[in-house]
């Protein structure tokens, strides 16, 4: 295990202290870079007129009468959605952050079970608030992220409207806000979970659970003042709002909202982005992309040549990346960096893929529960196929073993959270009397410290003789496949033979099908022959236990979480 010091990093109790250093320390350098009003060009916001707008609108809050209430936002990625959060969780109250992907029943019940007072939400997802209001007689005041609002009878004001009145106390002296005292320890976060196999939680945090993680991530992995991140995850998750916000405003760099997945690479292009957080189908898709490309322009015999010049030039510590992939970097627009990949594992060869083209991908691992992060790759200590190292501060254990040293994954930390809200049974089901976080994930420790997941509790298949099956092994050899886009494993009864036998769901790739059927690289267009094809390969890569003895074929995606995880309880159902 290599033995390297962690990077300094500002102590810092909560996030009012952190967004106070950080405008002291960087001023009127861009905090954001948005396009507001379909602007085409980026504009930056500073750190000071962040500042000063969260103070302006946290005391406009407070003067209204909310202190102390919980409040909703929920939208897309933007400036005024940032400023919302932290205006509330620095002195007025509790935050509430939804999907706002959530269909109208879901807003409802959310908000509800929150028992929020102000919900404040994007013009975007005006029509379907407004299929909500009448049944959110509990809400007192609707905020439209805007400068207008046509639904003036229903409540609902404009955030502009209400930043420019706070403007106006603070510059009468009103400091009530500003003199707000924060309760690092209370309950200051309400989030609910995106689970894929089982019903929303609500995760109670608090700001030293965010300021630790905050710490204990950056003191591994080097984000700095000069770095623009773009941001194109939901920033409702607690992985893009801690990883993909809070750490960029901790550390000075710059926010570069994404304009949508279709606009990635040209956004990284007009930000001059360094870094980019993601999920695996998005880093394991744009790979893809590059090497489709290469092999359509007959480069892949000079490219892999390139590839083995530069690896032995690494060895004596010569790094020509830029200059012999030059045109990829250019594709990112010529400033990346860093790849940050979490919420799900990614394909080491696409993590060794990418570093070898001169990008730097690291993954890490954590939950809702862990603020999220629990385990982390560092820029200069790295396994591909690892989840990463314990954050400073963090016990993580592997408890209850089977025969292969593979257990459940348990944490403890200042990042774990207080506990479910009005749950206390489900919350003493996963945090036991010493503090643990039970997780839920399998995995084991190598003798060098890195954690590696093998899978979940609950989608473990036991068969009748108890030998364990992890579906997340087998979904990940058959994504190999260029005809399989994507998989569900699961075990089925099966009464006549009196065992549980493997099956999948495969949603096949079939534009590769018909292309390669064109191109005379397969001898079928018929979807079904070719995936149990691909299917009888993979079996044979598997001890026979293992092996997938039926499937069935969807037309559609798989349903899927704001952080493109499978919701595997949702296809199980359907099977």
């Amino acid at each position: 295990m290599k033995n390297i010091p962690l990077y300094e990093v500002e102590k810092i109790k909560n996030m009012k202290e952190m967004i106070s250093l950080s405008e002291k320390k960087y001023g009127n350098k861009a905090a954001f870079l948005s396009k507001p009003n379909g602007s085409r060009e980026y504009v930056p916001i500073s750190y000071t007129k962040y500042k000063n707008d969260i103070d302006a609108f946290g005391t406009k809050l407070i003067e209204m009468g909310y202190k102390n209430q919980r409040i909703v936002i929920i939208g897309e990625n933007r400036y005024e959605w940032s400023v919302s959060y932290l205006a509330v969780l620095n002195g007025v109250g509790i935050v509430v952050p939804l999907d706002k992907e959530l269909p109208e029943n879901e807003i409802i019940t959310s908000v509800i079970r929150s028992e929020a007072t102000v919900l404040i939400y994007s013009p975007k997802l005006e029509e379907k608030i407004l299929k909500c209001i009448d049944k959110l007689t509990m809400i007192k005041q609707f905020i439209v992220m805007d400068e207008k609002t046509t639904l003036t009878e229903k409540n609902v004001v404009p955030f502009y409207e209400l930043l420019e009145s706070g403007h106006k106390l603070l510059e009468e002296g009103n400091n009530e806000y500003l003199n707000a005292e924060i309760d690092n320890e209370g309950m200051s976060i309400l989030l609910f979970t995106s689970g894929t196999t089982d019903i929303s939680k609500a995760v109670m945090l608090s700001h030293r659970n965010i300021a630790e993680n905050l710490m204990a991530m950056c003191s591994m992995l080097y984000i700095d003042d000069k770095d623009i991140f773009l941001s194109l995850l939901p920033i409702h998750h607690t992985y893009e709002c801690t990883c993909g916000f809070l750490c960029q405003m901790y550390r000075g760099s710059t926010v570069a909202y994404c304009e949508g997945l279709r606009y990635i690479t040209q956004n990284m292009k007009e930000a001059k982005a360094t870094m980019v957080l993601g999920v695996p189908l998005i880093f394991e898709s744009m790979y893809k992309k590059i090497w489709e490309t290469i092999e359509k322009n007959g480069l892949s015999g000079k490219v892999k040549f390139a590839i083995k010049l530069n690896n032995f030039l690494k060895i004596f510590g010569v790094d020509k990346s830029k200059k012999l992939f030059g045109k990829i970097h250019e594709n990112f627009g010529g400033y990346i960096r860093m790849f940050i990949s979490g919420a799900a594992g990614i394909d080491p060869m696409v993590s060794k893929g990418f570093r070898n083209l001169g990008i730097l991908i690291v993954q890490g691992y954590g939950l809702t529960e862990c603020a999220p992060i629990a385990a982390l790759n560092r820029d200069c200590d790295y396994k591909d196929n690892a989840a990463g190292l314990p954050l400073p501060g963090c016990d993580i254990r592997i408890v209850d073993k089977n025969n292969e040293g593979i257990g459940e994954i348990i944490i403890k930390g200042p990042n774990v959270m207080l506990g479910y809200y009005k749950d206390e049974v489900s919350t003493k089901k996963v945090i036991d009397d010493e503090g643990f976080f039970h997780s839920g994930d399998l995995g084991f420790i190598d003798s060098d410290g890195f954690i590696h997941i093998t899978g979940r509790k609950k989608n473990v298949i036991v068969t009748k003789n108890g030998k364990n099956i992890f579906p997340e092994e087998i979904e990940y050899l058959l994504q190999k496949s260029p005809y399989i886009e994507e998989v569900v494993v699961y075990g089925d009864e099966e009464e006549e033979v009196g065992e549980t036998i493997v099956k999948a769901i495969v949603f096949p790739a079939f534009d590769k099908i018909k292309e390669d059927f064109a191109a005379g690289i397969i001898n079928s267009d018929n979807v079904d022959a070719v995936v149990r094809d691909e299917i009888k390969k993979n079996n044979k890569q598997l001890v026979a236990y293992k092996a997938i003895k039926d499937f069935s074929i969807r037309d559609t995606e798989f349903t899927k979480t704001s952080t493109k995880k499978i919701k595997r309880y949702v296809q199980e159902n359907k099977k």
